[in-house]
C-alpha cells in the first residue's frame, strides 16, 4: 500500500507544482492584481494540494500521527498567512507572498522529511517572522523618515559584523555566528537589509565622484570585514549587491566593468590565501578524485540528484541524509533526490518568477530610493539562490550559503521574510504613486475642460 501511495503521489505532486508554476508566470500578462485574482486563486489550490499529497505520502511511510498534526497547523498558518494578507495589504503584489508560501511549504516538507525536531523549530520560526513581518508594509508605506538613516544604517551593519570578527563562534572554520542568551543567529543575514537601506540613501545623496568613492569605501569596508571572518559567500553577495545598485543608480558600464576587475581579483587573492577556497574549487573541478575527502559533499550531492530521476524515489526513498550538512547547503539535492528534478526545476522556477516580479516592481516605482531598495533585494534573493542550487549541482564551486525560504536556519527565514515584506511595502508606494498620478491627469482634463 505505501509503495502504491508514494508512486501515485509521485506524478500528483509534479502535475500540481507545474500548473502553480505556470500560473505564476501567467501573471506577468495582466498589470493590475485585480485581473491576476483568478490565477492566485489557482495558485493556492495547487499549492495545498501539493502540501496535502506530501503529508499523505510521509505519514503512509512513519505511520506516525503526529505528522498529521504537525500539516493541519500548517495549514492553519499558511491559510492565515494568505487571508490575512490579502485583506491587510489589498494593493500588495500577491505572486510575492504566494511564491514566499509556497517555499516555505516545500521546506517544511523537506525538513519533516529530513528532521522532524528541525522542521517544528523552523515553523516556529516561520510563524514569529511573519508575525513580525506583517508589520513592515505598514512601516515602509507609512514613515518616509526611514530614508533619513544612511550612515546610521552603515555604521550600526559595520558594527554587527565587526562583533561576529572580534568575538564569533568559529562554523566550519567561519566566524557566521553569534550568540546572545543562549540564542544563536547569523549577524551577516540581518546586515543585508541593514546594508541595502545604506546603498539605497547613499547612492540617492552621491552626486559628484568624491561621493560616490565615500560610498565604495564603506561597501568595501563590510565587505571585508566579511573577508576576515571568512564568510566569503556573505562577502560575494554584498559585493554583487554593492555593484548592481552603483550600476543602476549611475546608468555607467565602466563602473560596472570597473568592479568587475576589482572583483576577478579579490577572487585570485582569495584562492591563493583562502585553503578552505582552493580545496572547494579542487572539488568543483573534480569531486571524484578526493571522493573520501574534499569532495565528498559535492559527490554525494550529484549522486542523490541523479538517482532521482524525472520523478525522484519519493519522500524517505532515498538517502539525503548522507550529505553532512543537507538541511543548510544542499537541501535542493535532498529535494531533487526525493521529489525529482522536474520538482526541483519547477521550484527553481519560481523562485525566478518571484525575483523577475520584484524587479518589475523596482521598474515602475519612480521613487529612486525605493527603487534602489527593491532591486537590491531582487538581486540578492536571486543571486543566492543561484549560488545555493549551483554549488549543490556543480554549477560553480560551493559557497556555503543557504537556500531562502527553503534551508534550514532561523536568521536566514527570519530576513528572507522580512526582505519579502519590505518589498511588499514598496508596491503598497508604487500602487499609492499610480492612483495619485491617476488624480492630477483628471484634475488637468477637468481644468481644460472647464
Amino acid at each position: 500500500m505505501e509503495l502504491y501511495v508514494t508512486e501515485i503521489s509521485k506524478y500528483v505532486i509534479a502535475l500540481f507544482m507545474f500548473l502553480y508554476t505556470l500560473e505564476g508566470f501567467l501573471t506577468f500578462r495582466f498589470t493590475t492584481e485585480k485581473k491576476r485574482r483568478g490565477l492566485y486563486i489557482r495558485q493556492i489550490i495547487c499549492m495545498f494540494a501539493v502540501q496535502l499529497s506530501c503529508f499523505i505520502q510521509i505519514i503512509a511511510r512513519t505511520g506516525k500521527p503526529v505528522y498529521l498534526f504537525f500539516f493541519i497547523f500548517q495549514i492553519i498558518i499558511f491559510a492565515s498567512v494568505l487571508m490575512l494578507f490579502y485583506a491587510i495589504y489589498p494593493d500588495g503584489n500577491r505572486l510575492i507572498i504566494n511564491n514566499s508560501c509556497m517555499l516555505l511549504v516545500i521546506s517544511m516538507i523537506i525538513l519533516s522529511r529530513l528532521s522532524y525536531d528541525k522542521a517544528v523549530k523552523q515553523f516556529f520560526i516561520v510563524t514569529a517572522s511573519f508575525l513580525i513581518g506583517f508589520f513592515i508594509p505598514e512601516i515602509i508605506f507609512r514613515f518616509d523618515f526611514i530614508k533619513k538613516f544612511t550612515w546610521v544604517y552603515a555604521a550600526a551593519g559595520a558594527a554587527a559584523i565587526g562583533a561576529v570578527l572580534l568575538h564569533g563562534a568559529v562554523t566550519n572554520g567561519s566566524k557566521i555566528t553569534y550568540t546572545i542568551a543562549g540564542i544563536t543567529f547569523q549577524p551577516s543575514e540581518a546586515v543585508k537589509v541593514l546594508f541595502l537601506f545604506f546603498m539605497a540613501g547613499a547612492l540617492c545623496e552621491a552626486k559628484d565622484i568624491r561621493r560616490l568613492f565615500i560610498v565604495s569605501v564603506v561597501a568595501a569596508i563590510h565587505v571585508i570585514i566579511l573577508v576576515l571572518s571568512r564568510d566569503l559567500g556573505s562577502a560575494l553577495i554584498f559585493f554583487v549587491i554593492y555593484l548592481t545598485l552603483v550600476y543602476i543608480s549611475t546608468e555607467k558600464l565602466q563602473y560596472l566593468f570597473t568592479g568587475l576587475f576589482f572583483g576577478a581579483i579579490a577572487s585570485i587573492f582569495a584562492y591563493r590565501h583562502f585553503y578552505h577556497i582552493r580545496v572547494r574549487v579542487r572539488a568543483f573541478l573534480d569531486p571524484f578524485t578526493d571522493i573520501a575527502a574534499s569532495g565528498y559533499q559535492v559527490s554525494q550531492s550529484l549522486f542523490g540528484i541523479s538517482s532521482g530521476g524525472w520523478f525522484g524515489l519519493g519522500l524517505y526513498g532515498g538517502s539525503p541524509r548522507s550529505i553532512p550538512f543537507v538541511e543548510q547547503d544542499f537541501i535542493f539535492s535532498a529535494i531533487a533526490e526525493e521529489m525529482g528534478v522536474v520538482f526541483s526545476v519547477l521550484m527553481a522556477l519560481v523562485c525566478v518568477s518571484t525575483f523577475l516580479m520584484i524587479m518589475r516592481e523596482g521598474y515602475y516605482i519612480r521613487d529612486r530610493y525605493y527603487r534602489l531598495i527593491v532591486c537590491g533585494i531582487g538581486v540578492a534573493y536571486i543571486f543566492q539562490t543561484f549560488l545555493t542550487i549551483g554549488g549543490g549541482a556543480k554549477f560553480i564551486p560551493l559557497t556555503g550559503v543557504t537556500l531562502p525560504l527553503v534551508s534550514y536556519g532561523g536568521t536566514s527565514v527570519f530576513v528572507t521574510i522580512v526582505m519579502m515584506m519590505v518589498v511588499e511595502g514598496i508596491c503598497m508606494i508604487r500602487t499609492d504613486e499610480r492612483f495619485k498620478a491617476m488624480e492630477r491627469r483628471r484634475q488637468q482634463s477637468g481644468a481644460k475642460e472647464s
